[in-house]
């Protein structure tokens, strides 16, 4: 599903991202952790397409069989809106739609209409238990239940991969407990791949795979997989 080869990151003259080689199967839970600076959230950024990884000779990412890197800022936009979904620590919802209007903004974005951005929202939202909070604004919801809103927003239009930047870290302990179940059953029941940074070790160690990170780098000790004894890996 990811295949991401060489990948380095400098802000200006420091070298975040030191040639970052990194495999991802479809339908996998891959948890990031390391210290902070490490370059964990670069690396997501990079995945994501929200950041570009710096140029260098022999770097590559692939995402469900496509060159992002090879993309104008058009197509990938498009792909952003139609193949990744993104859960971030502050939920950033917009605090002037209901539960039920921010999570069809992506929808609307991909050229649904009305009636059809709708009806797949509240499937969403009904499935995550907030059927009863649809008309609710985030002003009015429990952190846990603004969390929940943005993962129906993120899975709206059916990502292949779903991205996660400490999505518990704002939560309190059963919520942060309840997010995490609820990827796996995520997973299970419509067959996204998560890659998820996170600083807590509870959601880290029931991940398929953790990896460590550290100055830039993953530690070959962690899940890292070795891209160069793997040419042909389908990923």
């Amino acid at each position: 599903m990811i295949q991401a080869r060489g990948i380095h990151k400098y802000f200006d003259q420091l070298h975040v991202l030191k040639g970052v080689d990194l495999a991802i199967n479809k339908g996998e839970v891959v948890s990031i952790v390391g210290a902070s600076g490490a370059g964990k959230t670069t690396l997501l950024q990079i995945l994501g397409t929200l950041e570009k990884p710096s140029k260098q000779e022999g770097t590559s990412l692939f995402i469900d069989g496509e060159s992002v890197l090879d993309m104008n800022d058009k197509q990938l936009s498009k792909f952003r809106n139609q193949k990744l979904g993104f859960i971030f620590q502050f939920h950033q919802l917009l605090p002037e739609f209901t539960a039920l209007e921010n999570v069809c903004i992506p929808a609307f974005i991909a050229g649904k209409t009305k009636n059809e951005a709708e009806e797949e929202a509240k499937k969403l939202l009904n499935y995550l238990g907030l059927s009863h909070r649809m008309d609710h604004k985030p002003s009015e919801l429990s952190g846990g239940e603004q969390q929940r809103v943005a993962v129906a927003r993120a899975l709206i239009n059916k990502p292949a991969v779903i991205f996660a930047d400490e999505p518990s870290g704002n939560l309190d302990t059963t919520s942060a407990e309840n997010l995490h179940e609820l990827f796996f059953k995520l997973r299970d029941e419509f067959g996204q791949t998560f890659v998820i940074v996170t600083h807590n070790e509870t959601l880290a160690n029931m991940a398929d795979r953790k990896l460590i990170m550290k100055d830039g780098l993953f530690d070959q000790n962690s899940g890292w997989i070795d891209l160069s004894l793997q040419p042909n890996a389908i990923v």
